[in-house]
């Protein structure tokens, strides 16, 4: 397991394989991740604590907690956490390839566009 602090967010690989891996993401209050989308591979966003505003192909989707949400391969997609508490979701990856750098992101808080 590996543990990653992105700003404004907590990462925790859980578990992975040759074609899946496992994440517990925290993305704290008032935060966002990159809006980016991958070539490779497929996503599956389970909520379990807080409420997600997921942003897929430029609409907005309210994911409460006990809700998900499944990202296709190639589709433009950012998390948001505009409530107060901390948002809590589990995210299951599948594809032909898993690395970090099938990642085109297409907006940044934090400049890393590109």
């Amino acid at each position: 397991m590996s543990l990653i602090v992105v700003r404004g967010a907590l990462t925790e690989v859980l578990d992975e394989g040759d074609l899946f891996k496992v994440k517990r993401i925290e993305v704290l209050s008032g935060k966002r991740l990159s809006y980016q989308k991958h070539s490779k591979r497929a996503e599956h966003w389970f909520v379990v604590a807080g409420e997600a505003k997921v942003t897929l192909d430029d609409r907005d989707i309210k994911v409460p907690a006990g809700e998900a949400i499944d990202i296709p391969i190639g589709s433009a997609h950012r998390v948001e956490n505009e409530g107060t508490e901390t948002l809590v979701f589990i995210e299951v990856q599948r594809g032909t390839y898993l690395g970090e750098d099938d990642i085109v992101r297409l907006q940044d808080d934090f400049g890393r566009v590109g």
